[in-house]
């Protein structure tokens, strides 16, 4: 049975711990050690809940990342040092230009690989095919209900206490999208990793107090044609932040880790 390593033991990791492959087992689980106990009472014995990716003794088949970007700069170049393989939910991460590289360059030099998961979002390939082809331009647009933007830059744009119809509060790239909603905006940058770039894809967002769902679309013009993709998802009830759909796309990644065939 191939083994697996979960970065983060927070909302979506225990989504995903609970939806689990039949053929994967979930062997270590990587949390500051401030919460090793905590955790490790939560999971069964025969998961390692470790601090430090040195701690593990094993080699895992495949790696996923649950925890936000301040975990990704603290253990994804050490994962990918190691030649193992590792898939990012939290691809905002990315949006700093020269961790991007360290990480590139760690890879290349391990045989490792990185995979950044599509995660709130439906149309990927679709994106990353039209990249071949001639893509011109490509925007993302999400708005979330005050509750999702609470605790981010938003509330420094906006008054989510009083704000009475959809407002838009931001407007800029996927990269300026990614740093100043690190916890938002995983969305821009994977769209814009599979397209255009950080600095050429446009990101609109929007609250709105009449909505309890997320919404996600994607408008890309191009030699192809154009594209519009829009998602309305239900953020996860333990993190209004997040939508379920992220959540789902870790599972479906470490489902795809063990499958023969991968979709």
């Amino acid at each position: 049975m191939k083994q697996l390593m979960m970065i983060g033991f927070g909302a979506m990791a225990a989504e995903v711990y609970a939806h689990m492959p039949q053929d994967l087992q979930l062997k270590w689980i990587v949390v500051p050690a401030r919460s090793v106990e905590k955790v490790q009472a939560q999971v069964s014995a025969q998961v390692q809940v470790i601090s430090s990716i040195d701690q593990c003794l094993g080699t895992p088949d495949y790696v996923i990342e649950v925890a936000g970007q301040a975990a990704v700069k603290e253990h994804a170049q050490k994962v990918l040092a190691k030649g193992w393989t590792i898939g990012l939910i939290s691809v905002g991460t990315l949006a700093d230009s020269e961790f991007f590289s360290q990480l590139k360059q760690t890879a290349e030099q391990h045989d490792a690989h990185l995979h950044l998961l599509a995660g709130a979002i439906a149309g990927i390939d679709g994106i990353s095919a039209a990249k071949e082809g001639g893509l011109e331009k490509v925007t993302y647009k999400g708005c979330k209900s005050p509750k999702s933007w609470r605790g981010s830059y938003a509330e420094q744009l906006v008054d989510l206490d009083q704000v009475s119809e959809a407002m838009v509060f931001f407007r800029g790239t996927a990269r300026e999208a990614a740093l100043k909603f690190p916890a938002n905006a995983n969305v821009a940058a994977t769209i814009a990793l599979a397209g255009l770039g950080m600095d050429e894809t446009m990101v609109e967002l929007t609250v709105d107090p009449k909505t309890n769902k997320n919404k996600h679309t994607i408008v890309a013009e191009g030699v192809f044609g154009e594209m519009t993709i829009e998602l309305v998802g239900v953020p996860l009830a333990s993190n209004p932040k997040t939508s379920t759909l992220a959540a789902l796309s870790v599972i479906r990644a470490c489902r795809n880790s063990v499958e023969a065939i991968q979709i």
